[in-house]
């Protein structure tokens, strides 16, 4: 990655840029209680449908600030406008996910490890939330004062882990009724709290599941020739698919396929009847997206065919790439001038991450920035969607910096 710095910046101290004058500073108390708010969500996480406490929390404080949340047809998420919408101008939304993994949390010596088995705030979604919570309640401040130029749309979206994800139902409940253009957040492992990676075009990439059932006569291991070997048979599958597929498809659209479960057999001198096998297929583009599914059935049927076992295939969608519209994309940039310096912005690459932000991009243009979460000088090497994740929850008040801006710098322009 490398820093987008501008030598026409005013430099500070420790290499940031003297921010902005735009209004709607976060005050101590209320980047106390975000904090606050976050680690009771990382205490009590809920799965992808099923966010009923957290929906319960957004609505409560939402409310308290004298705003009108609506929870969503699902029964889970909310929608919740700041400012009046004319039905003219159109609207940004901020948008944050809200559910958790279904992992264990392994954190040790925090106060607000989960206290949910098998579950964990591991995505950082927790974060997300406390930063568009926290936008809000400062937007709404501004409103009251008349210093909102525009109506700003909170979107807290449930079910972002669960494919092909809840940005569709979303989106069918009308949260973008009267948006222009979207913005949201994804905390980044790998990046320095304060800073933020930009990248306009692709940042994510597309991503489908996979389930493959395997079926044969078995036998015995003694007679193999006289059997449907599904043990040899699955194992090519699951070796030789992927370097297929390589040679398919070109190898620029970064199409792969990752397999996570492989299940046969139970005793070591018969050969099993079934066996089953799960995974990821994830490509770049959008044009592999569209043509994997022809692809890995052919791959699969014709290695599996070699073996004599008969397939059960389910492709199921899941996600296209998040393509960052370029404009949109410039409006987070500046906003992070504003507020903190165009040395806290940082290229970022295109991952192999999958995100239903990328549904929203279908309606209406918009921009997913990396949020960085790393403390300066931490070695852990803590990452996504692993027991022990964690983040510097000053990131907190960086995104909400972050999102006031776009949304004043939006609204003065729209």
């Amino acid at each position: 990655m490398k820093s987008r710095a501008s030598h026409s910046d005013a430099e500070l101290p420790g290499g940031a840029a003297q921010p902005g004058a735009l209004p709607g500073a976060l005050s101590d108390e209320l980047r106390l209680e975000l904090i606050a708010f976050r680690r009771d969500l990382h205490m009590h996480p809920e799965l992808g449908n099923q966010e009923f406490r957290t929906t319960a929390a957004i609505k409560a404080r939402l409310e308290a600030a004298g705003l009108a949340p609506q929870v969503l047809d699902t029964g889970t998420g909310v929608m919740c406008d700041v400012g009046t919408w004319d039905g003219v101008r159109p609207m940004l939304a901020l948008r944050a996910d809200i559910d958790a993994l279904p992992i264990p949390d392994t954190k040790a010596g925090v106060p607000y490890r989960s206290t949910v088995p098998d579950r964990a705030h591991a995505c950082g979604h927790d974060i997300h939330t406390a930063t568009v919570l926290g936008a809000g309640l400062v937007l709404a401040a501004l409103d009251r004062q008349g210093l909102l130029p525009n109506a700003v749309r909170l979107i807290f979206q449930p079910a972002e882990e669960v494919l092909p994800g809840g940005a569709t139902d979303a989106i069918a409940a009308g949260v973008l009724e009267g948006v222009g253009r979207i913005i949201g957040v994804h905390c980044d492992p790998r990046v320095d709290v304060g800073m933020i990676g930009l990248r306009a075009g692709a940042i994510t990439s597309a991503c489908d599941r996979l389930e493959v059932s395997l079926d044969g006569p078995g036998g015995h291991t003694a007679r193999p020739h006289l059997t449907t070997d599904l043990v040899t048979a699955a194992a090519k599958v699951a070796t030789e698919v992927p370097a297929l597929l390589s040679r398919r498809a070109d190898a620029r659209s970064g199409l792969a396929v990752t397999w996570g479960r492989l299940e046969t057999g139970h005793a070591c001198n018969v050969i099993p009847q079934h066996a089953e096998m799960s995974g990821t297929v994830r490509c770049l583009d959008l044009a592999a997206w569209r043509a994997a599914p022809d692809l890995v059935h052919a791959a699969i049927d014709e290695v599996a065919g070699m073996y004599g076992a008969k397939t059960v295939i389910e492709y199921v969608r899941g996600v296209p790439p998040v393509v960052n519209d370029a404009a949109v994309s410039d409006l987070l940039g500046a906003a992070m001038t504003e507020r903190r310096g165009s040395y806290a912005i940082e290229d970022t690459e295109q991952s192999l991450g999958g995100e239903d932000f990328s549904w929203y991009l279908e309606h209406v243009p918009g921009a997913m920035a990396r949020l960085g979460v790393r403390t300066p000088g931490d070695t852990r090497g803590l990452d996504l969607h692993r027991g022990n994740f964690d983040a510097d929850e000053e990131a907190i008040t960086v995104g909400v910096e972050l999102f006031t801006a776009a949304a004043l710098l939006d609204g003065n322009h729209t």
